[in-house]
């Protein structure tokens, strides 16, 4: 199975960005040799990833932890597509690395008020270690529980802001929107 595309309008970008979207929010932090293409404006934008981190996120990246962490045991609502991790391994192991990814750079986000990529390590090899099912099943639980014990605490704690900087955001979509018709009449 490839990678998928999704393409999206830059308004909707901006809304799931503002709310906090675990897999939106991570274009912001690509590091600059692994950038195929970045014009002026997403450049400004990359300048400018503060204005979209807020606690909001919080929410976010706990929702699809949970929903990982669901998948990855099996727990009603949820299945696997791939049973024969969970044959082997006792769990689907890659919704487990996931599950643990998204704790870890959500405290580093909300923590940091960046999210550092490639996973730094020691946290790398731990994923990593967890995907080839080198982990037993209750030391993954218990780090994912942890990681998700500390992003509830920092829901409320953090020291990023509480609301992302939506007038920012509103006048670079304006700003966007009216260069690229300038541009292309």
């Amino acid at each position: 199975m490839g990678a998928s595309m999704i393409i999206y309008s830059a308004r909707k970008w901006c809304g799931l960005a503002l709310a906090g979207n675990p897999t939106v929010l991570l274009l912001l932090f690509v590091p600059d040799d692994e950038v195929v293409h970045r014009d002026e404006v997403g450049a400004e934008l990359v300048d400018n990833a503060h204005r979209f981190i807020s606690r909001l996120a919080a929410a976010r990246f706990l929702g699809y932890l949970r929903s990982q962490r669901a998948a990855m045991t099996g727990e009603s609502g949820a299945h696997t597509n791939r049973p024969e991790l969970v044959a082997v391994h006792g769990y689907d192991t890659k919704y487990a690395m996931h599950a643990l990814r998204l704790g870890i750079q959500g405290v580093e986000l909300l923590t940091a008020g960046r999210i550092t990529l490639p996973v730094p390590e020691p946290h790398r090899a731990r994923l990593r270690a967890i995907r080839r099912g080198e982990v037993g099943l209750a030391d993954v639980l218990a780090a994912i529980d942890k990681a998700e014990a500390t992003l509830t605490q920092l829901a409320t704690s953090s020291t990023v802001p509480e609301q992302p900087d939506r007038e920012w955001v509103d006048a670079w979509l304006h700003r966007s929107y009216l260069r690229f018709w300038d541009e292309h009449g």
